[in-house]
């Protein structure tokens, strides 16, 4: 039995390292040999090349087009949580400012474009999908006092899906249930009992995954890299990069421990600004900016 258990870790490591076809085609070409010379059964043969293409499509890039409309699927969700602010204004201001920055971003182009929407809530939160669709709460958009402070949130979303965070995620949790699919198959040709255990452990896994989705948002180090994305996207569209900072003072003061907000879904926000360190200097903001923020979003605050 530990035989097998070990051939499965082998498979998995080769699945890492290498291409999923070429791993796919050597599996089959490995197993038929070792039915032909009597060493593994036509079952354990199918077994192990089903637990092997399980593996291979939990390692499958994305395309663009999925990426898209998963993403889509996402946003779908958050619009049965927050109602969409009817205010044609403050969309099309968010709007006007989100593709201004995704011009000067690592990704100014995806398959359907980026997408920004007001939420209708006090909560304050903001949510990144695949795809390119970005979604502020109003709540968190009377944190802001200036053009630029808005624009920091909203690049720190762009950062998000210019590094595909959230199919970064989606992918871990395909390979989970992936590695779940080859242990169930080892479970059904051996009846290992050790399998068996490590088919529970992946499951867990899974429920650890879509929690942390949902309910507790990306990982630390996920969220000090879009601020850092986001402090470069400031500078190079001509924002003040320590507006993000500024932002984050405005929010510990306004953040409730506890909550279901940012509270919850993100580090603290002295954490994140110590994690900015001096990458951030804080400059005087332009009035100009500061004016044409209060028109279009003031009735807001």
């Amino acid at each position: 039995m530990k035989k097998i258990t070990v051939h499965l870790a082998l498979f998995i490591s080769l699945l890492l390292l290498c291409g999923c076809a070429a791993v796919e085609t050597a599996t089959t070409v490995a197993t038929d040999i070792a039915v032909q010379k009597g060493t593994m059964t036509k079952e354990q043969a199918a077994s192990i090349r089903t637990g092997t293409t399980a593996v291979a499509r939990g390692l499958e890039e994305f395309t663009p087009e999925q990426e898209y409309y998963i993403g889509r699927s996402v946003g779908a969700v958050v619009l049965t949580k927050y109602k969409p602010l009817n205010d044609a204004k403050a969309n099309s201001y968010l709007n006007l400012l989100g593709h201004t920055l995704v011009l000067a971003s690592d990704t100014p182009e995806l398959f359907a474009g980026f997408h920004f929407l007001v939420l209708d809530s006090d909560d304050i939160n903001a949510f990144a999908t695949p795809g390119g669709h970005v979604f502020i709460t109003r709540g968190l958009i009377r944190c802001c006092r200036t053009e630029d402070e808005l624009a920091a949130v909203v690049a720190h979303e762009i950062g998000h899906i210019q590094m595909r965070h959230g199919m970064k995620a989606i992918q871990k949790a395909r390979l989970a249930e992936a590695l779940t699919v080859l242990a169930r198959e080892g479970v059904k040709t051996y009846g290992d009992q050790e399998l068996t255990k490590l088919s529970n452990s992946f499951g867990d896994v899974i429920s650890d995954i879509t929690t942390t989705m949902i309910n507790n948002g990306y990982s630390r180090a996920y969220e000090y890299q879009a601020d850092a994305a986001a402090v470069t996207l400031l500078k190079h569209a001509g924002y003040e990069p320590g507006a993000l900072v500024k932002m984050l003072q405005i929010m510990s003061k306004e953040l409730k421990p506890g909550g279901s907000d940012f509270a919850k879904t993100h580090p603290s926000p002295q954490a994140r600004m110590n994690e900015l360190k001096m990458s951030a200097p804080t400059q005087q903001t332009q009035n100009v900016r500061t004016e044409r923020f209060t028109r279009a979003a003031g009735h807001l605050l």
